[in-house]
């Protein structure tokens, strides 16, 4: 969705009706997660996608129909025995996809909420898909402001109060209430996504592996920046546009920068008197990961220093590294993808085996 907003505030401002599909729900190996979206504008025009390719031909006519009609639809696809190539998921999933008409009218908060998304600023909107309620209506929720209804004010404060607790965690999912934000019913189905700001990656060490490290950063949709205490290194032009360039010593740098629960921290420095005080900073705060290049030696040496500070057990356990996969990487562009890959899988709990090992679903549930 995040992607699509420039085109679909185009629209929006000129006042044209389009139809708007969002996955808000799927099950065992649906290609895509719960947020993503595609939508159908003027003459046909079709921005985004549902499936990967599966369902799109059945959520263009739906897009079509819901903007004649006025009114929203909820629709399931899964995977079809009797003809795997109709409508459906050939990959054995089953998607649910809420499809609603957006005008100003039908939704008078959609543009600040893409004002919103661009300048950086968290919310989350809030869309019924099911029961009592208004199907479509919607409830944009910031940390500090609400703009919308889902059609009662007990329903209302109810989702405020889990929308910004989602916010904070940048979860994206259903929730269910009853038509006055009852807890213990649930008759309302409500579908709450997060637009959290996009997550840091903090790669230190100005070097060849760096740039290629923080251009797949980018790619992956993380805010990179570099830091190298050495200016002849850390130059804007070394990295791609778009990337952050400090220059500072590593560990003062990141004392003075806030992490949180998504952070990926890349020291790439592989040397002492940098990597082990950023490691000792590292260690001790909040990240998705950390990870440390560097040869089997430099890592026992590295090791050895750090179990000389005052760090837990169970901080250290935390340090990946050598960084990266064993993918026999010898490039920094190989490398790059080593560590990104180790990163997915971190995430989402892979285990890094080729499929063609493994068994059962292709697509995890999030941990957690």
């Amino acid at each position: 969705m995040r992607d699509l907003l420039p085109v679909l505030s185009g629209w929006y401002a000129a006042r044209t009706p389009f139809g708007l599909a969002t996955v808000v729900a799927v099950s065992r190996s649906a290609p895509r997660d719960p947020g993503a979206a595609m939508a159908v504008g003027p003459d046909d025009e079709v921005v985004g996608s549902v499936s990967g390719g599966c369902v799109e031909g059945a959520v263009f006519e739906l897009a079509r129909e819901v903007v004649a009609s006025g009114e929203a639809r909820l629709e399931t696809f899964g995977y079809s025995d009797e003809d795997a190539f109709a409508v459906g998921l050939t990959c054995g999933g089953e998607v649910t996809v809420l499809v609603r008409p957006v005008t100003p009218e039908a939704d008078p908060t959609f543009g600040a909420v893409a004002r919103s998304v661009a300048a950086g600023e968290p919310v989350t909107v809030a869309t019924v898909t099911d029961g009592p309620a208004p199907r479509g209506a919607t409830l944009a929720v910031w940390p500090g402001r609400v703009g919308g209804t889902l059609g009662s004010t007990g329903l209302d404060v109810a989702v405020t109060a889990d929308a910004r607790g989602e916010l904070a965690l940048g979860a994206t999912g259903l929730r269910h209430y009853g038509p006055r934000g009852e807890r213990r019913e649930d008759s309302v189905t409500v579908f709450l996504h997060s637009f959290a700001p996009p997550p840091r990656m903090l790669v230190f060490g100005a070097i060849d592996y760096a740039a290629a490290v923080a251009r797949i950063g980018d790619f992956l949709g993380y805010r990179v920046t570099v830091c190298d205490a050495r200016p002849v290194f850390a130059t804007p032009k070394r990295f791609p546009a778009g990337v952050e360039v400090v220059v500072d010593w590593p560990h003062r740098y990141l004392h003075g920068t806030d992490t949180d629960e998504r952070t990926v921290i890349c020291v790439l420095t592989h040397d002492p008197k940098f990597d082990v005080p950023l490691l000792e900073e590292a260690l001790r705060r909040p990240a998705a990961y950390i990870g440390a290049m560097g040869s089997r030696r430099t890592h026992d040496e590295r090791m050895r220093r750090l179990l000389e500070s005052s760090l837990s057990e169970g901080e250290l356990a935390r340090l990946r590294s050598p960084v990266g996969l064993d993918l026999g990487a010898r490039t920094p562009e190989e490398v790059a993808v080593s560590v990104a890959a180790e990163i997915v899988a971190l995430r989402w709990g892979g285990t890094g085996v080729p499929l063609t090992a493994t068994a059962g679903a292709i697509h995890r549930a999030p941990s957690g």
